[in-house]
């Protein structure tokens, strides 16, 4: 099953760590949670809460040991196809989680969403158009169903996972109108 994912981190920095995770599965179901940071994770970058809004107080106070996300994430997600918009920084994020909650940081792998919106819109459309228009025809529904984003992100992990999700279903669902116009014609 895919898998769309988001983190937000405490900075940019080589010393950031992961502040809140979501997952939106393909069927919808999601989960989300603030990470309460390890007793070695000190970086902070006021710039950064102020674009997610989330304190690092409230991370204390509310939100889930680091450790227990991580192997909830294993738990759920380990066998599915993980996407992320940005998976060099979510990746980074993800590693760096597994590794201080003493798990590999290769239990999990993150790849770019638009291999899912690719490989979905492939799959629909291989049976109804030759390999050339074939390439043209995905290219195009993943450059519409892309551009159709939210111009800025929620810089929330719930609604950037969502987001992700639902640009993977209008390519899905613009594909799949295809493939019956094309059927049809």
């Amino acid at each position: 099953m895919k898998v769309f994912l988001d983190f937000e981190a405490s900075s940019l920095s080589d010393r950031s760590y992961p502040v809140e995770v979501a997952w939106v599965l393909e069927d919808g179901g999601s989960e989300s949670h603030l990470i309460a940071p390890a007793t070695d994770w000190d970086d902070w970058d006021p710039v950064a809460q102020s674009i997610h809004g989330i304190a690092r107080e409230q991370l204390v106070r509310d939100g889930t040991p680091h450790d227990r996300v991580a192997h909830r994430m294993v738990e759920a997600l380990t066998g599915h196809d993980l996407f992320a918009s940005a998976p060099s920084w979510d990746g980074k994020w993800l590693s760096h989680l597994l590794r201080t909650a003493g798990l590999p940081r290769h239990s999990l792998r993150l790849r770019d969403t638009d291999e899912a919106l690719r490989d979905s819109c492939t799959a629909i459309l291989q049976p109804v158009l030759d390999p050339a228009r074939l390439k043209i025809e995905v290219h195009n529904i993943v450059a519409r169903a892309s551009a159709a984003k939210t111009a800025t992100p929620a810089h929330r992990a719930l609604a950037d996972a969502m987001g992700e999700h639902d640009t993977w279903r209008r390519a899905e669902q613009a594909a799949r109108a295809l493939a019956a116009r094309m059927a049809d014609g």
